[in-house]
């Protein structure tokens, strides 16, 4: 059976509606499917009526940024239930981000680029995410004529801005809104679910030694199939899981259609996530 157990919508860092991506997964034959927007569960409602409608199975899901001691690192949590102190959770999460984006934008802005600080940041109800940020500075075109000059290019990437102008030291950081994993897992036990470390390969996570410690405070499983991964971290990622017996899991990381003439326009043109191939994912997804 296909699954995705990672994708985004608007409401977080995404481009599609929670409809719309619901309607994008059935074209591409998904049976069960998390949105698992960053730091928000606002989108969870659409996207169950969505998925109900496309006979799609919807998996409560969230993607968090959490810290444990000095270390920094996404966690996918499932299954959770609705409650106000989750809301409460997420809500200083929330805030916590918009400020420190309004803090970016005042830097980027004393750099010389045109931007209405509060209008932007009030404009977001809940994630704030690095990639619409961009996009609204980029809607101004002294903002990409000055890039493109700075940069010296003639097409403006977006992984270029991110590293020039928002994780410049000599203009500002945006950084996350790190919540702590042990506030988390206090949290799970009330209202139940799977903790699961989020593509560990991608930022070089995937330690026994690590692994080992999430689990000893309450982690149950491991995204294996990541288009964040090579096959080499594929093969360790199971390897460990099968080891450590974690739950396996997969995503796509789904967020947008990419602006390219070429054929390959997102991770699901050449990458599908069976079911068959994780290991006790079926706690996760049901039969």
């Amino acid at each position: 059976m296909l699954i995705d157990l990672q994708v985004h919508s608007t409401y977080s860092d995404g481009y599609l509606t929670p409809s719309e991506l619901a309607e994008f997964l059935k074209s591409r034959g998904v049976a069960a499917a998390s949105l698992t927007d960053h730091n928000t569960i606002a989108g969870q409602e659409e996207f169950f009526r969505a998925c109900q409608k496309e006979k799609i199975k919807a998996i409560p899901g969230l993607e968090l940024y959490v810290k444990l001691g000095g270390r920094k690192f996404n966690l996918l949590w499932f299954n959770f239930r609705d409650d106000p102190a989750l809301h409460s959770l997420l809500r200083e999460s929330q805030l916590r981000r918009k400020s420190i984006a309004r803090r970016m934008l005042k830097a980027l802005k004393n750099h010389g680029f045109k931007i209405k600080i509060n209008a932007t940041v009030d404009k977001y109800a809940h994630y704030i995410a690095i990639n619409h940020l961009i996009d609204d500075m980029l809607k101004n075109p002294f903002n990409r004529k000055k890039i493109k000059r700075e940069l010296k290019v003639k097409i403006i990437r977006e992984d270029e801005v991110i590293r020039n102008f928002f994780r410049n030291p000599e203009i500002g950081v945006l950084r996350e809104s790190y919540l702590n994993v042990k506030r988390v897992i206090a949290l799970r036990k009330k209202l139940g679910g799977q903790l699961i470390l989020n593509h560990p390969g991608k930022y070089n996570q995937l330690k026994r030694d690590f692994l080992l410690k999430l689990k000893k405070i309450g982690f149950e499983g491991l995204e294996v199939l990541s288009p964040h991964h090579n096959l080499g971290t594929v093969m360790y990622a199971q390897s460990l899981a099968r080891e450590l017996k974690f739950i396996s899991t997969g995503g796509s990381d789904f967020h947008k259609f990419e602006r390219t003439k070429s054929r390959v326009k997102c991770s699901h043109d050449y990458y599908r996530i069976d079911s068959d191939y994780l290991n006790g994912v079926k706690k996760i997804i049901g039969k």
